[in-house]
């Protein structure tokens, strides 16, 4: 009788090589976001360096110091006006990606992914870097620091189209929300890892918290360059079923459409994608729903400092609970969306559901430590939730809508609009939660409900549609699809 297989190979050869590769393919596009969000962070840890109250510091013999307080700051940050200068550097980062992100999709779709995603990682690696060497440098332009942050900005663009356009030509709808709310927890990953790569170096040399990023992130350039397949046919894997098999015959599923050659051959204009049945709606859902969700982001920690009288670093801390209730929520939208067939409807619950959620952690949310985790965790997943299943696993369906007729290279383009339009928000959040703040908390909540109802409101046409379809009881299609 012949030896039994090793355990090891026994699980190696349970899996095809098409599940292989995919696993493969999902791996390392999360490396990638994951680098992209770790070089955005340092940022917000390094603040609180550049500008602090230096009367606590022990003050070196040889240095003439003519203000107590301000002497050990790092110009120009040293000035009253910091906090207009840091919103300087915010706005100028955020700005530029969501300008860049409208054109990103549209040379993702006529580059290579994998020659797109190397150059804008090497880049984007050279930019954090530039920031870091100020430091060395001895720079005290603002000017410097912001024009990095902008070209910054627009090299970060490179990521999020090209990354999910090639998840999406791996996998089918099937499974797609879920795969996808696991996958998009990249993003809170990197902003953890960033934070503590960051916050090692941040008081002895503040220069190393972005330039060892900056180095991460052009490293998964390289392996990017070296590793990414961009299609399965590149390496003779099955490509994924797009649509359900009763639309076969129409020609919809990627593989076997016998119009795919010409679709392939010709990149979709910007006015193709807007075109696609549910782009503009989702767009514009995402715009106040990133708002909501970036403005947790830069305020949460000092929200929750002024309200509930944390220190700086145990703010930060609690604000990271906000970051797990995300991962859950997009892994719950994904799941649930993929199981009923109705990504609009899942999204528009979910929104509807954080608005009194909302209210309640302004009034009850810090009356003690256990209401105060049980409700960022709840508001984390109820509004990160549909905006992880908008930037996935909505795009993905709409970059492969039936109404293309198997051309998969919108998908690019279409991911960038969505996101594009998602981005401005993400940018007038924090601007508007600055201008607002000082009128009382209050009111920056009743900012953030109304967003999150404006959301729900561009999801209404759709969620209609839905639920005609789910009435009239036809068949159920996995993920989105407009009837």
């Amino acid at each position: 009788m012949g030896t039994s297989l090793a355990p090891g190979i026994r699980l190696i050869t349970a899996f095809s090589r098409d599940s292989w590769y995919r696993g493969f393919i999902l791996l390392l596009t999360f490396l990638f976001y994951t680098a992209y969000h770790l070089s955005r962070k340092p940022i917000s840890i390094v603040k609180g360096e550049l500008h602090r109250n230096c009367s606590g510091v022990i003050r070196p013999t040889d240095v003439n110091i003519t203000n107590n307080v301000t002497w050990c700051n790092w110009a120009p940050f040293d000035q009253d006006n910091y906090n207009t200068l840091f919103g300087v550097l915010d706005n100028s980062f955020l700005v530029a990606y969501a300008i860049g992100m409208f054109f990103s999709g549209i040379f993702g779709e006529r580059l290579p992914l994998r020659y797109y995603l190397s150059f804008g990682m090497l880049m984007s690696g050279l930019f954090t870097c530039l920031f870091g060497l100020g430091f060395y440098w001895n720079i005290h332009s603002l000017g410097y620091y912001a024009f990095i942050q902008v070209l910054n900005g627009l090299m970060q663009t490179t990521g999020w189209p090209a990354v999910v356009a090639c998840v999406g030509n791996w996998f089918g709808k099937g499974k797609r929300g879920f795969i996808m709310g696991v996958w998009n927890s990249h993003t809170s990953v990197g902003n953890i890892l960033g934070s503590l790569i960051a916050g090692a170096f941040v008081s002895s040399a503040w220069g190393l918290s972005f330039i060892v990023p900056g180095v991460i992130i052009a490293s998964t350039g390289v392996l990017c360059f070296f590793f990414l397949v961009e299609k399965p046919e590149d390496v003779n894997c099955s490509p994924p079923q797009h649509h359900s098999p009763s639309h076969v015959a129409n020609g919809s599923i990627v593989a076997d459409a016998p119009d795919n050659a010409a679709g392939h051959s010709e990149a979709i204009s910007f006015w193709g994608a807007l075109s696609i049945p549910g782009v503009v709606e989702f767009s514009l859902c995402l715009l106040f729903a990133k708002l909501v969700s970036y403005t947790f982001l830069y305020w949460l920690p000092l929200y929750i400092s002024n309200v509930a009288h944390f220190e700086a670093k145990e703010a930060g801390d609690m604000s990271t609970l906000f970051d797990v209730g995300g991962i859950v929520g997009g892994i719950m939208a994904g799941v649930v969306s993929d199981y009923t067939g109705g990504r609009a409807t899942t999204c528009c619950v979910m929104l509807l559901a954080a608005a009194p959620m909302l209210f309640l952690y302004n009034h009850i949310g810090q009356r003690s430590l256990g209401t105060t985790i049980g409700m960022l965790l709840v508001c984390g997943g109820l509004v990160n939730g549909p905006y992880a299943l908008i930037t996935t696993a909505v795009s993905a369906d709409l970059g492969t809508h039936e109404s293309l007729r198997g051309n998969s290279r919108a998908l690019s383009t279409v991911t960038a609009i969505i996101d594009g339009t998602g981005s401005v928000g993400a940018a007038l959040g924090p601007l508007f939660a600055g201008l607002i703040s000082p009128s009382g908390w209050n009111n920056v909540f009743y900012m953030l409900i109304s967003a999150d109802m404006l959301a729900c409101l561009f999801l209404s046409r759709l969620v209609y549609k839905e639920a005609q379809g789910w009435c009239v009881r036809i068949p159920r299609v996995r993920g989105y699809k407009e009837t």
